[in-house]
């Protein structure tokens, strides 16, 4: 009785901390779907555009070897990539989250050629969207994630001024819940943009993963409880500045298909 009880307990505590955390499982691109990686189900025959991640659970490190999209950097064995036109919407989805404290963030990456033997963490990333705090204060606001929280999707636009290439695409949620020890859940797939404008980012807009991210960073380092953070009424999303101009009404970032 005692062991069935034990294991009981286990058990439930296995699945409650699954399903504290989350990952993208599907996409959509100009309403085409795609299905995701199951990070939980064996990689043996799966078949995705996303890259391969093995778990929903955080990465509390901003330089982990993983940061960039939640793995080791490599394709699956049997790797799909989605063809999209630049200017085309795309909506990642997730089965589950939780935590509606903290920026919503998404990044593009040339693999300059073909990504099928691409590394993430070898590829300089530039930033293509982002909502932070929408409303309200630190402490008590509306974010990004709070966003991701209530519907399980975000929704951008590959940019039109893009250069014809492959690509990957990273959505992450950074969670803030936790006082001084932020969580990062970074995902990735792969797209093969055509139609776009011939530009390339470069200079400040392109940053490494690992290295774009520090505990240095105010918006990673963050007690959002403290009586003098939590007051605050404005929040800096880590990273670059975002390689498309966008229009901003309020403190929400509503449109991201400026060419710069």
């Amino acid at each position: 009785m005692f062991l069935s009880t034990s294991l009981a307990v286990i058990s439930s505590f296995l699945i409650s901390t699954v399903a504290a955390h989350g990952g993208v499982t599907s996409y959509e691109i100009a309403g085409t779907k795609y299905t995701g990686w199951s990070p939980y189900n064996s990689p043996s025959g799966q078949t995705s555009i996303e890259r391969p991640y093995s778990t929903y659970d955080p990465i509390l490190s901003p330089t982990a070897s993983t940061i960039s999209c939640n793995n080791n950097g490599q394709p699956s064995a049997s790797q799909l990539t989605a063809n999209v036109k630049a200017g085309d919407s795309i909506t990642a989805f997730w089965s589950q989250w939780t935590h509606k404290e903290g920026p919503v963030t998404v990044y593009m990456a040339s693999c300059g050629g073909s990504c099928a033997s691409a590394n993430s963490n070898s590829l300089k990333w530039f930033k293509i969207a982002e909502t932070g705090l929408k409303s309200g204060t630190v402490g008590n606001g509306v974010w990004g994630n709070t966003d991701i929280m209530s519907t399980l999707k975000y929704t951008t636009t590959i940019p039109k001024a893009l250069a014809d290439g492959e690509y990957l695409i990273r959505h992450e949620l950074l969670a803030l819940h936790q006082a001084n020890t932020p969580q990062f859940y970074p995902e990735c797939a792969q797209l093969k943009v055509t139609g776009g404008g011939g530009k390339t980012p470069s200079g400040s807009y392109l940053v490494s993963l690992p290295g774009a991210f520090s505990m240095s960073d105010p918006g990673v380092n963050i007690n959002i409880y403290d009586a003098n953070t939590a007051s605050l009424t404005t929040y800096k999303v880590p990273g670059p500045g975002m390689y498309c101009r966008a229009t901003i009404r309020s403190k929400k970032v509503s449109n991201y298909i400026v060419e710069p």
